[in-house]
């Protein structure tokens, strides 16, 4: 009877894990064909793709074990893989470095054909691979840079006395190798950036002889885990180096279910989610709360609003809207991603720095320069911009009544009060300089002001002890009244 059950079940089930790969197909990713991309579809889609980047020390590539054979276990949990077969570098480290990036634009553009949703796309790399996968996470533009990272024991420094020698030497070449500031920029665990880097999973095992993980993939984790980015690391007790997807794994099967539940503990946003853009400084970054990511105010919006939004936080410490400022924020790359974001929805919160008299003597230019920002997010507001005062008035009264959406919906928030004058900010200039040149441009743009100096007034409790910045209740206040605005509750 127990035999005639397990053939039945073989034969129900046979079907369902045959059909599991829809469509297997290769593609080219040079006209010459030397890099290619392998595609596996699955029948039923769940929307996450992960593109695979095999090992091989930058000399070769090890692409079953550590490609081809995950194919098949990312296809039945519904997710659609790609395994790159980049060119090597050689030393010319642009080779790989386009050929994947070319990989995860045809991705993304294809996304929709593909039942995939373009911003749920993650890379997985092993061992040099991994090298290579953390470098697309840390130094890709915007629109080829993963959603989530899986590293598999991981090259990540670029010193070749404490990494693989070999995969230094064949990345960045002989030369390359001398050149103290290229080591330092593809030792990857340097250019780890809070809230940009993507979401990290770092795979190895303690006895790896090969890639020190003390020195690699440990030294991701801790430049993840002190930025407050979202990072998890799983060490197993033995495996040494090169396991992949290989069944000889000792810990194979614990292995698939902690990567199955880290990828299911991850929520992608709705491909026709609003996109919430949070442009600031140190407030919007998170300063003084702990993993900020989960804590700071614009992650606390995400909640309050809920899955019909999407909130990033391009927010950046001590920066200012002046471009004269000590640290200006229209020259950080977050302001170059936030622009590629294309948002629905921006939040701009700057001024606080501002107020400091190192930089407030430039204020002459704090109106100009929110322009400038304005008109970057609003290009179609530029001709209107060059209107004298009457016509604009006319012009933006007639888009108005128009009923065509603009976009983006642009939110200039007052800085908060502060509560004390620590760094030389100064409230007063907040107050009398600041917030009425915003009221004027909002005015000018028909843009929405938010005023949270007022509306934060009486929450000095809920501010670091410097009383300068919101703590985790200050930073909830904070959402919930910006979400009030963005998301009006009915009233009862």
């Amino acid at each position: 009877m127990r035999r005639y059950l397990s053939i039945l079940l073989a034969v129900c089930l046979a079907p369902h894990v045959l059909a599991q790969t829809a469509r297997t197909f290769t593609l080219n990713l040079t006209d010459d064909g030397q890099a290619q991309m392998v595609c596996f579809l699955p029948e039923k889609p769940s929307g996450k793709a992960i593109v695979g980047i095999p090992g091989g020390g930058y000399s070769m590539l090890s692409n079953t074990h550590e490609g081809t054979l995950a194919a098949e276990w990312m296809n039945q949990r519904g997710i659609s893989y790609f395994v790159v077969n980049y060119r090597l570098p050689n030393g010319d480290r642009t080779r790989p470095i386009s050929d994947v990036e070319k990989g995860f634009r045809i991705v993304r553009d294809s996304a929709q054909t593909w039942g995939i949703n373009p911003h749920d796309v993650g890379i997985m790399g092993f061992s040099a691979g991994g090298h290579l996968a953390s470098v697309i996470s840390t130094h890709a533009a915007f629109d080829v840079r993963p959603d989530f990272s899986i590293l598999f024991y991981p090259v990540i420094s670029m010193d070749e006395r404490v990494s693989h020698k070999w995969s230094c030497v064949n990345f960045l070449g002989k030369e390359g190798q001398k050149d103290s500031k290229l080591v330092r920029a593809f030792s990857t665990m340097n250019a780890v950036q809070r809230h940009l880097t993507p979401p990290a999973l770092i795979i190895s095992a303690s006895d790896d002889r090969l890639v020190p993980f003390v020195t690699n993939g440990l030294e991701y984790y801790k430049a993840m885990r002190q930025v407050g980015n979202d990072c998890a690391m799983y060490v197993y007790p033995t495996g040494d180096h090169g396991f992949g997807f290989g069944t000889w794994f000792k810990y194979h099967d614990q292995l698939l279910t902690d990567i199955g539940n880290w990828l299911d503990a991850r929520q992608a946003p709705k491909t026709d989610a609003i996109r919430v853009a949070c442009i600031g400084n140190s407030i919007t970054d998170g300063y003084g709360i702990d993993m900020a990511t989960a804590y700071g105010y614009p992650a606390q919006l995400q909640k309050k609003l809920g899955s019909d939004y999407w909130v990033k936080n391009f927010g950046v410490s001590s920066r200012t809207m002046l471009n004269k400022g000590d640290w200006p924020y229209m020259n950080e790359r977050a302001w170059q991603d936030a622009l590629a974001f294309m948002p629905d929805v921006v939040i701009i919160k700057l001024g606080t720095n501002d107020s400091k008299p190192e930089n407030w003597q430039y204020g002459s230019e704090f109106k100009q320069d929110l322009e400038q920002m304005v008109l970057a997010l609003r290009p179609d507001l530029a001709q209107i911009a060059k209107l004298p005062a009457k016509k604009a008035r006319k012009a933006l009264a007639a888009l108005a009544k128009s009923g065509t959406t603009a976009k983006p919906r642009i939110l200039l928030c007052t800085p908060i009060p502060a509560f004390k004058p620590t760094w030389n900010i100064n409230d007063s200039v907040i107050v009398n300089g600041i917030m009425p040149i915003q009221q004027e441009v909002a005015q000018k743009y028909s843009l929405e002001v938010i005023d949270l100096h007022t509306l934060f007034a009486n929450d000095g409790d809920k501010v670091l002890p410097d009383g300068i910045h919101p703590d985790a209740k200050g930073a909830d206040r904070m959402a919930a009244i910006i979400a009030d605005i963005l998301n009006p509750r009915p009233a009862k």
